[in-house]
């Protein structure tokens, strides 16, 4: 495989999605692993570009035929996965492969390319402030931020497991921060 591959990993929330998009616009071969997933899509998501949207049945069949580089049940009945065949689209097409995946899903990928691969986590300033980032987006009810908050909880304690942390306290600044990483790495 030619490219190399970054992943952003980060509780939700976290402004993970936010720095891959605009690394994506920088000029620097990169291109988005599209995930899939069993859940349903929130407004305005589109099928193939931001997740393969599969039914849960679907998704273990996948699973069970070896599809998948990794996957993970996040929350009960809620998989996501990245299937071999995204990043070997990417790589055969000369290309970087950029991961905005979770915490678990992250250090699968790491586990198996090691160098080929930079692990990056987005860590929020505080679970206070990812709180309330979850509540501004006005996409999820009490309950869900609470069951993202919980596991952001746990999430946080892999941050020490990835090859380098940027706290997102400044949106702008950790971009520049993350653009700089990943310059530094496939140079």
């Amino acid at each position: 495989m030619k490219g190399k591959l970054i992943i952003f990993s980060a509780p939700s929330g976290a402004g993970k999605t936010t720095i891959v998009r605009q690394l994506l616009e920088r000029g620097l071969n990169l291109e988005f692993s599209v995930s899939a997933t069993s859940r349903s899509p929130r407004p305005n998501e589109l099928h193939g570009r931001d997740y393969y949207f599969l039914t849960i049945e679907e998704f273990k069949n996948k699973v069970e035929a070896g599809d998948f580089l990794e996957w993970e049940e996040v929350y009960s009945g809620i998989c996501y996965g990245t299937l071999k065949s995204e990043v070997d689209r990417i790589c055969d097409a000369g290309k970087h492969v950029i991961f905005d995946v979770d915490v678990i899903g992250g250090l699968n990928i790491k586990r198996q390319f090691e160098e080929q691969a930079l692990a990056i986590f987005v860590q929020p300033p505080s679970v206070e402030e990812l709180r309330t980032r979850l509540k501004n987006r006005s996409t999820e009810t009490e309950e869900k931020i609470a069951m993202r908050i919980a596991k952001a909880e746990h999430e946080l304690s892999f941050a020490d497991k990835f090859d380098v942390i940027v706290v997102n306290e400044n949106i702008e600044k950790a971009v520049i921060e993350a653009e700089k990483l990943v310059h530094n790495f496939i140079a």
